[in-house]
């Protein structure tokens, strides 16, 4: 089945203080290392949520949700089956993530971010982000049937300089 990769980049990186996706790591940006992690893994890629890539769904500001619907909306468009989701701070991803999420839909249990979504969740999400209040991953999830995955990687979470500057020093 033919997997379109999505980086979610828009949020606002209110804890990071500037824009996290262009902040850098071993001379490259955040944005850059989350496109080469998940490329290995799909058929095709996209960035989600700034003006360079597709737009979330239905507006900005509606969370990595809004993000997710964006990507699953453009798989539809393009003839994918599914979409896997990584946030642009997760600069690594196990080498056998998609296989260890398939078949789809699956997330990682420890960021559910991270996740493997069939086309046909799409409209469960948008019915989701049009007429609820609770716009968590793991909500979504639960809604359309998503497994949880454990996995034993360490997926990278930047939330602020501080921990950029962890990762930079023990890479893992």
């Amino acid at each position: 089945m033919r997997t379109l990769g999505a980086v979610l980049a828009g949020g606002r990186s209110r804890r990071f203080g500037s824009d996290k996706a262009l902040a850098t790591l071993d001379g490259q940006t955040l944005l850059d290392h989350a496109l080469a992690a998940l490329r290995p893994h799909c058929d095709a890629v996209v960035i989600v949520g700034r003006a360079e890539g597709i737009a979330d769904w239905p507006r900005p500001d509606m969370g990595p949700l809004g993000a997710i619907a964006g990507a699953l909306g453009r798989a539809v468009a393009d003839g994918f089956g599914q979409v896997l989701t990584a946030p642009v701070d997760c600069v690594r991803l196990p080498p056998d993530l998609r296989a260890r999420l398939e078949p789809a839909s699956a997330f990682v249990e420890s960021q559910p971010v991270v996740g493997l979504w069939s086309i046909a969740a799409l409209d469960a999400l948008q019915a989701m982000l049009t007429g609820e209040t609770d716009h968590a991953v793991r909500a979504f999830a639960r809604r359309v049937g998503a497994r949880g995955v454990a996995i034993d990687f360490a997926l990278p979470n930047i939330n602020s300089a501080d921990d950029l500057a962890r990762l930079a020093k023990d890479p893992g």
